[in-house]
């Protein structure tokens, strides 16, 4: 089956067909595409010395990419649907692994960093830092920051409430803050 109209171009196409023909080449050449964005991705939601941990949300978020391929409506970029797929994936992990779900507003109050403590550093340097966050809140500042969400879509992901949100946020920044501090003396 053809699909004509779409963004996609015709290698994306072939390799779209392959997989809900349940082609293995076709999949092997779709994962090897996409996989060093999503692991960028996922790594960022994972602790640095965790690479096999991350490894796994990944290939199950591909697992997922292929059994729901077939639920694609060329509707914008595959590769963004391939992104939430994975995103997906990543939150479904979060949601069975966290270690406490607090329903308790803590600060009510959003205090922002100034910019120029992180000016000079370069990206790696910076997504080490926060790999090194306590978990919630590292997945807190990575929806927030990395992925734009709001306090609310986060409460909503993490089932924990908006002040809770909030208070991870501030306690990233907080933490971030005196970490670029340290390394700049």
């Amino acid at each position: 089956m053809s699909y004509i109209g779409t963004q996609q171009d015709e290698e994306t196409l072939a390799l779209i067909n392959g997989c809900r023909e349940g082609d293995r080449v076709s999949q092997e050449k779709l994962y090897k595409r996409y996989y060093p964005k999503m692991m960028s991705m996922v790594k960022r939601y994972t602790n640095i010395h965790q690479y096999h941990l991350a490894e796994e949300i990944l290939n199950n978020g591909f697992l997922k990419v292929f059994q729901k391929v077939d639920s694609y409506k060329f509707e914008g970029s595959f590769e963004g649907w391939v992104r939430r797929v994975i995103y997906h994936s990543i939150f479904d992990y979060i949601r069975q692994h966290m270690k406490y779900n607090e329903k308790v507003v803590f600060v009510e109050k959003d205090e922002s960093v100034h910019a120029d403590f992180a000016s000079g550093m370069h990206y790696d340097e910076l997504i080490k830092l926060i790999q090194e966050l306590p978990q919630t809140t590292r997945y807190v500042f990575n929806m927030y920051v990395m992925e734009g969400m709001t306090h609310k879509q986060i409460s909503d992901h993490l089932e924990m409430s908006e002040g809770t949100s909030k208070w991870h946020l501030f306690e990233a920044r907080r933490l971030l803050k005196i970490k670029i501090e340290k390394l700049n003396k």
